[in-house]
């Protein structure tokens, strides 16, 4: 059998889902998975990208529901996030819907699991289709470790490595038309007789016959851009790597004694029993 040279962590269980509509949105046009996408990263930031990209769509991608799901803490995990966004692998947007007859903003974070600069982003949040052709070699790459690695799934789809590679092209052409490793190894899979016999020719036929058709090109919805950190609206050209001016360091903070100024109106303002005027914001999906 081909040693598979994708090494796959297993898909994310029992994470909850974020409310209808809102949580997690994959970015279009992503290279295939490889087994290397965030070898770029430090440690801890490379475990929850990893994390993040086998999760579905509409997951729950709040800091809160990650920390209950990875063995990092709140601000660890925060900061991640931000790290993230910083590197281009992730942004924090919000929309206008109409519910009801009642306004109200819905929450995303799209993922990225191929890095994008901050045009990238920008087109695609306005609404322009970005022009993001997957690298053909990638996903050959990915689409051997795939049939490599059915062998290991199930032995009566073991194949050589020669068998791998008269494959790997109809196996590309699945990840050119928007489908996961996890679609593709389902397709492959589902429904086993109890005797392969000729496994190259099922899997094959497997490939061709269940190849889902091109996509429909969809104009992006446009989205408002919020920072990361704070979960504040963007300002024109402020937003760096998903991160505002002030979360980023690129805007100097209060002085001393305007600190001092304010910690004194909160303790006077508590003292009396009033309202600050400023408001805790729930974690966001």
């Amino acid at each position: 059998m081909a040693a598979a040279q994708l090494s796959a962590a297993p898909r994310p269980s029992a994470h909850p889902m974020a409310n209808p509509g809102c949580g997690k949105k994959s970015a279009p046009d992503q290279e295939p998975r490889t087994g290397r996408d965030f070898v770029h990263l430090p440690a801890r930031e490379a475990s929850i990208a990893g994390y993040l990209d086998r999760l579905d769509d509409e997951a729950d991608m709040s800091i809160k529901t990650l920390a209950k799901h990875l063995p990092y803490g709140q601000c660890a995990i925060g900061t991640a996030l931000n790290n993230l966004s910083a590197a281009g692998h992730l942004r924090r947007v919000r929309r206008p819907v109409t519910v009801d007859g009642c306004p109200r903003w819905v929450w995303h974070t799209f993922f990225s699991r191929t890095a994008r600069d901050d045009a990238w982003w920008s087109a695609f949040l306005a609404g322009e289709t970005p022009v993001t052709e997957p690298s053909r070699a990638a996903a050959r790459s990915a689409a051997y470790g795939v049939l490599a690695r059915l062998g290991r799934i199930d032995a009566r789809l073991t194949l050589s490595s020669a068998e791998c590679g008269a494959l790997e092209e109809p196996a590309a052409e699945w990840f050119a038309r928007g489908a996961g490793e996890a679609q593709l190894v389902q397709a492959v899979m589902a429904g086993l007789p109890e005797r392969v016999a000729h496994p190259y020719g099922f899997v094959r036929a497997r490939l061709l016959g269940k190849l889902p058709p091109e996509p429909v090109e969809t104009r992006a919805a446009c989205y408002e851009v919020v920072c990361t950190a704070c979960g504040e609206p963007g300002d024109g050209g402020e937003m760096r790597g998903g991160l505002c001016g002030g979360c980023w360091g690129g805007r100097p903070g209060l002085a001393v004694d305007q600190v001092h100024a304010r910690a004194g109106q909160v303790r006077a303002a508590l003292r009396g029993g009033r309202s600050t005027g400023s408001t805790e914001k729930g974690a966001r999906s």
